[in-house]
């Protein structure tokens, strides 16, 4: 079954990191939102914990990530989505 993800993720300072392969990670699930600069939702029928790995590997050593498992009640202001799709899969 199909499942709407939060992921949030902070980048270790002091290591440099390529952006576009964690931004091309997000956008390979097809149905996708940026929300913030390292806030993504994505819709997949993986588990919360095999998100939450993957993402794991292409981040720095130390790096933090978050991952929930969206739930029906939500606002948002002035977000990089849109305010449709948010709206549709949240």
């Amino acid at each position: 079954m199909k499942k709407t993800f939060i992921i949030s993720y902070d980048v270790t300072k002091g290591y440099s990191f390529d952006y576009k392969q964690i931004s091309d990670y997000f956008k390979a699930y097809g149905t996708w939102a940026k929300i913030t600069e390292s806030t993504w939702a994505i819709v997949t029928d993986k588990k919360a914990t095999e998100v939450r790995d993957e993402i794991v590997s292409l981040l720095p050593v130390d790096s933090r990530v978050f991952v929930i498992k969206s739930g029906t009640i939500g606002a948002w202001r002035n977000t990089i989505g849109r305010s449709e799709w948010l709206k549709k899969h949240l």
